[in-house]
């Protein structure tokens, strides 16, 4: 049974104005890569096989650490479609009530010609069986999507009210997986700092 590691990337500037991401190809911001290069690996991980989203900043978060992942299109962030670029707290001002409709519908809050949770679970199940059949650990440095897509399908979150999870920056989220790939949270916050 592997032990799969997940990281989310370092800062970007985007990240710092609390801007939707989504698949906008957002590289690190200074700051971002400054974050990272203080940032070690938990020992489980270092002799891990690791994997990255296709996106810059994943991709410029394993390359710090010293990292060769193979890029894996399923551990893609969430796509936000027209929503990508905003903030929250724009949209809930400009939306009002249609904004506390789409937050209340948990796995199935979709953003227009975006993805839900749901569908982010969809499409990682079939890379997460995958690591369920491998015999040793897998880590892969992803976004805050994904990771609490996985949260959800390995607690029971419905993703509405309170996160008892809540992913803390600079740390390390790590699951247990069977080969039918059933993922377990393990440990939500392994510190990535001495």
């Amino acid at each position: 049974m592997p032990v799969l590691s997940l990281i989310r990337h370092a800062p970007t500037l985007w990240n710092e104005q609390g801007r939707m991401q989504g698949r906008s190809d957002v590289p690190l911001s200074d700051h971002g890569l400054t974050v990272a290069s203080r940032w070690v690996l938990p020992d489980d991980t270092r002799q891990a096989r690791w994997f990255s989203s296709p996106l810059r900043r994943t991709i410029q978060t394993a390359e710090v650490l010293g990292i060769s992942p193979t890029i894996e299109d399923r551990l893609i962030e969430m796509d936000w479609g027209s929503w990508e670029g905003e903030t929250l707290e724009s949209l809930r001002k400009r939306l009002g009530p249609e904004m506390s409709r789409h937050e209340s519908l948990g796995l199935d809050f979709c953003p227009p010609n975006g993805e839900s949770p749901n569908m982010v679970m969809a499409r990682s199940k079939p890379w997460i069986k995958k690591v369920g059949a491998m015999n040793s650990p897998v880590a892969a440095v992803t976004h805050k999507g994904v990771i609490r897509a996985l949260t959800a399908l390995a607690t029971g979150w419905d993703m509405i009210g309170k996160d008892h999870h809540k992913l803390k920056p600079g740390t390390c989220r790590q699951f247990s997986v069977l080969d039918d790939g059933t993922l377990t949270l393990l440990e939500p916050d392994v510190s990535l700092t001495e």
